[in-house]
């Protein structure tokens, strides 16, 4: 026989279900609206083209993305570009095909090209310290030993080097800080060279002296005639020039504030600008014979040279030189880059031995999950069937599912308040409530303080709604402690 207070519950737990089940359904769809078409394998391009017509809008809206430039490599050859969208939102000026825009640590891959070049001219060494061939800049005082980083280490992010300030930036005109000068307060080593991956613009902006020191050539221009040219990246520059038009487009952060143009004072890290078609015949030359390098050169960059890489290997396995490397559900080897930088996001991925490889470049600091939709969309389309960039809508529908159980917590506890089982029994856990309460809004006033989150930046819609369901659930809980109890009714 079941008592009364038993069965006075099973109408809280149907409730309870059933509110669990509604809040991460409509966490899942408000989160996002999952504009979703089979894309055939194989299908022909005009059918893919359609389809990315009418996916692509779709989801820059949901997103809050001005402008996408993409670019498709098939069989080796680029197969088409497009572009959609505002260069200024206010301007009303429209995106082109023909537009650079900032690729950010796109640029990582390029500039290992040109440390390649020298090294096939066998100007310099992969694992000679690079401390022997700078003759313009020396390290500043560190605690770990400068002279044995090599090119090796530093093409890899093995150096032991710092991220770098990536927020020091200037306008077009505006008078910078030599590299030089920058780079002495930032090149301090955080950890011995060799001993583990850390992501560095720092290391790829020492390249940037090393390429200067050894060719006497400024970077820009040795870049310029000994890379972009070339491979014919023609529109592609490290100097922007104030009066050219296209102009590059401005850029929108994660509040969807625009972020005028802006340039570092070093620029081997992140400091290129082009257009989808100049990356798309970029990353056909890493396809094909090319008068930069040789297939070993390339196939060398292509090889995981360290598959320690922390928080990228939720995404990728390893990480080569200037690239990261994963193998895909079919075996086929796939090699990539993205670039992030405030109000822009970019991506390249290649699969050099079928001949594919897609561009997508935005001018949103708010593009990780479009990003992660159009590749998905495309790696279906041709059939490896999918990218480690997917995982983000993993992630997606993880996030969603914590949303839901946060808002049905929420919901579990205010019914439980007017329960007559919940006014007898509410006064016990006081503490641990009040505790669970203090913390998560402590963490939300953490977040709230930094200028950048990677939550934030991954999941720029749903963190906003994790954002409102955790104050939601920290509110109810120091409400259910504060109000007072009434006795329960006889």
């Amino acid at each position: 026989m079941r008592t009364a207070n038993q069965w006075t519950m099973i109408p809280l737990i149907v409730a309870s279900a059933l509110l669990l089940l509604i809040s991460t359904l409509v966490a899942l769809l408000s989160g996002s609206l999952l504009i979703k078409k089979n894309v055939q394998a194989e299908a022909p391009i005009d059918e893919f083209k359609a389809h990315m017509d009418e996916r692509i809008p779709a989801l820059m809206k949901q997103y809050s993305i001005p402008g996408c430039n993409i670019a498709l490599v098939k069989d080796g050859e680029i197969a088409w570009t497009e572009g959609y969208g505002y260069a200024d939102v206010d301007s009303g000026r429209a995106l082109t095909t023909d537009t650079p825009m900032s690729v950010q640590s796109i640029t990582k891959s390029v500039t290992a090209w040109g440390v390649m070049r020298l090294v096939e001219k066998s100007l310099i060494d992969l694992d000679t310290p690079v401390s022997q061939y700078l003759r313009s800049w020396q390290f500043p005082l560190t605690d770990y030993p400068t002279e044995k980083i090599t090119t090796r280490q530093l093409l890899s992010h093995t150096s032991g080097m710092p991220l770098g300030d990536f927020t020091n930036t200037y306008s077009p005109g505006e008078e910078m800080p030599p590299s030089r000068d920058v780079m002495t307060g930032e090149a301090v080593l955080t950890r011995e060279p060799g001993m583990g991956f850390s992501y560095s613009n720092t290391g790829y902006n020492l390249l940037e002296i090393l390429i200067e020191d050894i060719t006497g050539q400024g970077f820009s221009e040795y870049m310029r005639t000994e890379v972009l040219l070339p491979l014919g990246m023609k529109s592609a520059f490290f100097d922007i020039d104030t009066t050219a038009k296209p102009y590059p487009p401005m850029g929108y952060n994660l509040r969807g504030e625009p972020v005028p143009v802006y340039l570092y004072p070093s620029k081997a890290s992140g400091g290129l600008f082009a257009t989808a078609r100049d990356i798309a015949r970029f990353a056909a030359a890493g396809m094909q014979e090319n008068p930069v390098l040789r297939v070993e050169s390339i196939n060398r960059m292509y090889q995981p040279e360290t598959q320690k890489i922390g928080i990228y290997g939720l995404i990728f396995e390893a990480y080569g030189f200037g690239h990261y490397i994963e193998r895909l559900p079919n075996g086929a080897l796939s090699v990539s880059h993205g670039g992030q930088g405030n109000g822009i996001m970019t991506h390249l991925q290649a699969v050099p031995e079928t001949g594919d490889a897609i561009v997508i470049l935005t001018n949103s600091q708010r593009s990780w999950p479009f990003i992660a939709y159009v590749l998905s969309d495309w790696a279906q389309w041709r059939g490896f069937p999918s990218v480690g960039m997917g995982r983000i809508i993993w992630g997606h529908y993880g996030l969603c599912v914590v949303i839901g159980i946060l808002v049905s917590a929420s919901l579990l506890v205010i019914l439980r308040m007017v329960s007559t089982f919940y006014q007898q029994k509410r006064m016990g856990f006081r503490l641990l409530r009040v505790s669970a309460a203090s913390i998560l809004l402590g963490i939300l006033i953490w977040c709230a303080c930094q200028e950048y989150l990677v939550v934030s930046s991954v999941f720029p819609v749903l963190s906003v709604w994790l954002a409102g369901a955790v104050f939601v659930f920290s509110m109810v809980l120091l409400l259910s402690v504060v109000l007072p109890a009434c006795p329960r009714k006889r």
